[in-house]
């Protein structure tokens, strides 16, 4: 199966990379350290979404290596950007691979983690798409962590098909990204981008937004279990972010691939299917 889909993805000039998204980025590759310039709302993110990267993981019954906690733990940062999220992923043990189809960001990324020679051994950033390293990383990764990526891909079933198959039975993907909603039409884009002007002007789609139930669908449909929908929430005059209920503006995501065994067969959705259909007409008849 694996095989046919990789046959279907590389016979096809199809992908998941966005030409126009592209062009956005490529403006702004110099600037991904500078704290306090376009890229700070990220910036600041690293404190919930680093935390909730390595605690999901720790509970997951992981043996903690004091001072490593990630020790041991192969992660793929895709759209990794100039390494705002790998470098601090890296710092706790784990090997990171960072990949992003833009070279000026992964020369940003390489020229940054040169600084420090410990993390330059744990980071490996490679200028490409997802679906180009598919074939040579069949089921690597132990983690695979999408950050406000998603929002951004031309064909997102076939980025999550491709998250599924670099992914080992076992693993985690963690997905943050922005809720289409009209509250997020107004935040996300019209105050953030055109008033207080915390992201560069152009920067999101609305249209590309993603429902989280619609993520949640597609991830099931492609073997994973969603386990974690925690709401987010930034607050701008403080530059910081934090944890609440509500999805609508922005939130994190995290799923487990299930292994083959446990992924539902056709057969078994069926007679689920007729069974419910059964209990329905069964129902009606008392």
């Amino acid at each position: 199966l694996f095989r046919l889909t990789m046959k279907r993805l590389s016979s096809t000039s199809h992908s998941s990379v966005d030409s126009k998204e592209m062009k956005k980025f490529q403006l702004l590759a110099h600037k991904w350290w500078d704290e306090e310039g376009e890229y700070s709302a990220l910036h600041s993110m690293n404190d919930i979404r680093v935390p909730f990267i390595r605690d999901t993981l720790l509970n997951m019954g992981r043996n903690y290596h004091l001072g490593n906690p990630l020790s041991g733990v192969k992660i793929l940062d895709v759209g990794c950007g100039g390494g705002l999220l790998s470098e601090p992923l890296a710092r706790l043990g784990a090997s990171v691979t960072g990949i992003d189809p833009l070279e000026d960001n992964i020369r940003t990324a390489d020229q940054h983690k040169s600084f420090d020679p410990v993390l330059d051994k744990r980071i490996e950033y490679k200028s490409c798409s997802l679906e180009e390293i598919v074939e040579e990383s069949m089921e690597t990764f132990d983690v695979i962590v999408a950050s406000e990526v998603v929002e951004h891909v031309a064909d997102l079933e076939m980025f999550i098909n491709c998250c599924s198959q670099v992914l080992k039975p076992g693993g985690s993907l963690f997905i943050t990204t922005i809720n289409k909603t009209q509250l997020s039409y107004v935040l996300g884009v019209v105050v953030a981008e055109k008033i207080i002007g915390i992201v560069p002007e152009g920067t999101h789609e609305w249209e590309k937004f993603v429902p989280p139930e619609e993520l949640e669908r597609l991830l099931e449909s492609n073997g994973f279990s969603v386990k974690t929908v925690n709401g987010m929430l930034y607050n701008p005059l403080s530059g910081s972010w934090s944890w609440m209920e509500n999805t609508s503006i922005n939130y994190a995501m995290h799923a487990v691939k299930l292994a083959a065994r446990e992924q539902p067969s056709p057969t078994d959705e069926l007679s689920e299917m007729e069974s419910k259909k059964h209990s329905a007409t069964a129902g009606a008849a008392e």
